[in-house]
């Protein structure tokens, strides 16, 4: 046995929409197909993708219409999965600020958006990892309490 780390079969990128004051987070309902669990932005890196920064502007453009952020940041959050089909998928996961709320076109893969309160999104996000991703963007976007640490332990693959 050689010890290497399996082979990633597709790589994958996730954005969480944002803005502050008050801070919001935009989450996407996907279709009854698809379904119908809310969602930040998703997709799949294609070949023509050259960086998974590239990938993942690729997906808000079609998922949302969005080409103008305040910010574009990786949550330096990592998570290995195993597809439908038994692959070995890699998310990467970015927040994403946009400089005011607006309401995006959406594509054929959702049918509803909506603009939520953290603890709203926390609790709307079907997928741990999506919210351990959401609590991560949380941690750099608020100050800090008194007392309490501005990082915690999270799990990442």
């Amino acid at each position: 046995m050689s010890g290497s780390p399996p082979r990633i079969d597709r790589e994958c990128i996730e954005g969480f929409l944002f803005v502050r004051q008050p801070l919001q987070i935009l989450l996407f309902r996907r279709r009854p197909s698809r379904g119908r669990i809310w969602v930040p932005i998703q997709g799949k890196v294609d070949s023509s993708d050259r960086t998974l920064s590239a990938a993942l502007h690729r997906e808000l453009r079609e998922e949302t219409g969005f080409r103008i952020f305040q910010s574009v940041a990786p949550l330096h959050w990592v998570v290995r999965f195993r597809g439908l089909n038994g692959k070995l998928w890699r998310l990467h996961a970015f927040a994403v600020e946009l400089p005011r709320r607006r309401n995006p076109r959406l594509n054929d893969e959702h049918d509803a958006f909506e603009w939520l309160d953290p603890s709203e999104a926390l609790r709307r996000l079907h997928y741990p990892d999506n919210r351990a991703a959401l609590r991560r963007l949380l941690r750099r976007v608020r100050p800090p309490r008194s007392g309490r640490s501005a990082s915690a332990p999270a799990r990442n693959a």
